[in-house]
């Protein structure tokens, strides 16, 4: 097997986040479900888009926020996802290569148009998201490069684009492509609803050992297994796959390797402004750590100081420099 091209392949929705500051007042007027992560069609878009203030665009998408997370990192990273051949389509491109991360994924034609996610931001930081999926649900199996895939290191893929019919058929042959080259297979859970509506998937996944690295927070492993106690959730899956990572928002969080058990504390911040992107930059600090062949306390480290970054400020990018900010932290 060669030594991989890229640190890690992402297969994840290209979305572009449109991001406005808000009070609680207009949560309530536009019948949000605050903290949440609503699914919407192009009308809704265009009636939430028309009530934001001033806002901040932006390639986003969860599995694109970890890799912009991994590159500012040091990380070899490729992105693979669906964007039309629109304005948004193309903010989107010039937004992830800008910050170092290879994407060449063809545009699509017609519509529907690129996937955007509005994000409405309260005073008490809380992240209220709703999600035109646009384009980003039409990834073809064809649109995959299959020779970037077996030249990384990790395939790393995001749950929430395992609902539409074409991407998961596409991920279900990323990962045929990434076991036959001999790499490793990273899955993030995303949300609850995914898991409510695929669990069976995952779970089959995870029994047939195609995942080699799990990431959820406590709700999902809850969902997940069933099982409201964590700890007890934990047992459930931990023998399952060979590197289980649950966070826990300000309890921090737990990994678990061939029996070895890791717990870290959240890194302790001053204020949260916005929670936006916390688990796909704790997800970039994990992996990158994985990747260098560190210790599960210190991956963990690396993915609690990076979430801690990101939630410090508006929006899902690091506004500091997270390799000096990782080098201080872990000494």
């Amino acid at each position: 097997m060669t030594d991989p091209r890229y640190d890690v392949v992402a297969i994840g929705n290209a979305i572009v986040d449109v991001m406005a500051p808000c009070e609680d007042e207009l949560i309530d007027e536009l019948d949000l479900a605050k903290g949440g992560m609503t699914l919407v069609d192009t009308e809704r878009a265009k009636e939430l888009y028309s009530a934001m203030g001033r806002a901040t665009e932006i390639s986003g998408g969860s599995a694109a926020n970890t890799l912009a997370g991994m590159a500012a990192l040091g990380a070899q990273c490729a992105f693979i996802g669906q964007v039309a051949k629109d304005q948004l389509g193309e903010i989107f491109a010039h937004d992830i290569r800008a910050v170092g991360i290879d994407f060449d994924t063809q545009p699509r034609e017609g519509d529907p148009p690129t996937a955007r996610c509005l994000i409405f931001v309260t005073p008490d930081g809380e992240r209220t998201m709703n999600t035109f999926l646009g384009a980003s649900q039409f990834l073809p199996p064809a649109a995959l490069d299959e020779d970037l895939i077996a030249s990384a290191g990790v395939l790393y893929l995001e749950g929430y684009l395992w609902d539409p019919e074409e991407p998961r058929s596409a991920m279900r042959r990323a990962i045929e492509v990434a076991r036959n080259a001999g790499r490793k297979v990273a899955f993030t859970a995303s949300e609850s609803f995914v898991i409510d509506r695929h669990g069976d998937d995952f779970r089959a996944l995870i029994e047939e050992g195609q995942i080699d690295i799990l990431f959820v927070n406590e709700h999902e492993l809850a969902t997940l297994t069933g099982e409201e106690d964590f700890d007890k959730g934990l047992d459930m899956i931990k023998d399952k796959v060979p590197v289980l990572v649950a966070t826990r928002s300000a309890k921090g969080a737990v990994a678990i390797q061939n029996g070895e058990r890791a717990q870290v504390a959240a890194e302790p911040i001053a204020k949260v402004v916005d929670t936006t992107g916390a688990g796909d930059l704790f997800a970039a600090g994990f992996l990158t750590g994985h990747t260098r062949g560190k210790d599960l306390e210190t991956c963990l480290k690396m993915g609690a100081i990076c979430a801690g970054e990101i939630i410090s400020h508006i929006g899902a990018r690091s506004e500091k420099d997270l390799k000096a900010l990782v080098a201080e932290k872990l000494g």
